[in-house]
């Protein structure tokens, strides 16, 4: 036997595994602008060399003209907005034409349909994946209500289920599992005046909860289940994620500004000293110092020097019952989401009015679950000012990361290019641009 036939026959070479396909990361630079209540964030940000995030500009002001997530004044929200937009830009140096808007207003409702489509046993292409999208945005459509997100879940290839990109799949039917969000369309019309005035596009607009989870939750968290509740000072947004998708999202028309007001009644004071001594000296746990700690506080409609006393115990009296119901309301829409253990066992506070002392414990024992802070990671959002750092950003740096292309589903794939010239809010912008 020669020394070639002593040789070992290997196995042919597997074939090599195909490039995962690349993400669609704008480039920048680009910009966003949270539209709340209480405060207007614009952020200017764009994609690095190495993909990371870097925030070119921040600009804030005092929210106005905004109630419940909803416009109440154009004239004062567009104050506000040109405001905090000018300052981003003077930092960063670059003028915005578009942004991409946070969606609070419009009762934005979530529900999940499941889709069917005839591919007739070829492969499934791009074009199937759209047709898809867009007969589940039909399936949605409900008279004067807009939908603006309709997001694949998962996909499932004749008898095969989780396939997470069906494309080259050969099979007779291609059925998708969407998530769609939709909002009252004259509250998105009275949004879309607002910009006009201040001179911008909506590029897109984006459910307010699900962006506060794409800058605060990690990996796992995504994977494994968790809920984000964003307290806001209007409203309380939820957004429950797992498997790395966005499952459920709903919205409460309560938020910090209640218990602010809730304090400014029964304490006979101001809004602004109310809002002080929420920040100050609020909390929803009492301690036993809190009957021998005097606050003073201004009356309201008196002259400077009318002032009453009140123990610090009568404002954790004021505010533990409307932060107890909130809670209380969070939990019963999730439990009515029929979720199960999809939502997990964790939950993620976020929003300015998550902070006051004691709100996390008080979560913890109502909903039965663990909580934690959120705030949005420093790690991939380079150059955010300290300032923005808090749980109350938390709405704005997501908004960042969804407008440079993370948190999409297929994201190499414009779900939207087939429709996206009719939308409303291009509508919209085509229609008062010429007029406003």
């Amino acid at each position: 036997m020669n020394e070639m036939s002593r040789r070992p026959v290997l196995p042919p070479p597997m074939p090599a595994d195909p490039p995962p396909r690349a993400r669609a990361m704008r480039a920048g630079p680009f910009g966003v602008l949270d539209i709340g209540t209480n405060k207007v964030v614009c952020l200017i940000g764009r994609t690095e060399g190495d993909g990371s995030l870097r925030v070119l500009g921040m600009g804030w002001q005092r929210g106005r003209g905004v109630r419940g997530g909803g416009i109440t004044d154009l004239e004062e929200a567009e104050r506000a907005i040109r405001g905090a937009v000018a300052q981003a830009e003077d930092m960063s140096d670059h003028r915005l034409r578009s942004v991409t808007v946070n969606l609070t207003c419009g009762q934005p409702e979530s529900r999940l349909f499941n889709v069917q489509w005839p591919v007739g046993g070829r492969a499934v292409t791009e074009a199937d994946i759209r047709r898809v999208v867009q007969e589940g945005r039909a399936r949605a459509i409900t008279e004067g209500r807009e939908t603006i997100h309709a997001l694949p879940l998962t996909f499932s290839v004749d008898e095969t289920p989780g396939v997470a990109d069906p494309r080259g799949h050969h099979c007779e039917t291609l059925t998708a599992r969407l998530h769609v969000i939709d909002a009252l369309s004259m509250a998105l019309r009275n949004l879309g005046a607002t910009a006009a005035r201040a001179e911008l596009d909506i590029a897109e607009l984006v459910s307010a909860p699900m962006a506060a989870g794409m800058s605060t939750l990690v990996e796992d968290e995504r994977e494994l289940g968790a809920t984000v509740i964003d307290m806001g000072a209007g409203t309380t947004g939820m957004a429950v994620f797992s498997e790395g998708q966005l499952l459920h999202t709903a919205q409460l028309p309560v938020g910090g500004q209640h218990v602010t007001n809730d304090i400014a009644r029964l304490l006979s004071t101001t809004v602004t000293a109310a809002e002080r001594i929420k920040t100050l000296n609020g909390s929803a746990q009492g301690s036993p110092d809190d009957e021998r700690e005097m606050l003073t506080v201004p009356m309201v409609g008196e002259d400077d020097h009318a002032h009453a006393r009140y123990p610090r115990s009568m404002v954790v009296s004021i505010i533990k019952p409307r932060l107890e119901e909130t809670f209380e309301l969070v939990r019963d829409r999730l439990e009515g989401a029929g979720l199960g253990n999809a939502a997990g066992t964790r939950v993620v506070l976020t929003g300015g009015a998550s902070q006051l002392v004691g709100a996390r414990e008080m979560a913890a024992r109502i909903l039965g679950r663990q909580v934690r802070l959120g705030r949005p990671d420093i790690r991939i959002l380079r150059g955010l000012p300290d300032s923005a750092t808090g749980p109350g950003f938390a709405v704005s740096a997501g908004l960042l990361l969804w407008a440079s292309g993370e948190g999409r589903s297929l994201s190499d794939l414009d779900l939207g290019a087939e429709e996206r010239p009719a939308g409303l809010v291009r509508r919209i912008v085509s229609f008062l641009r010429d007029r406003v």
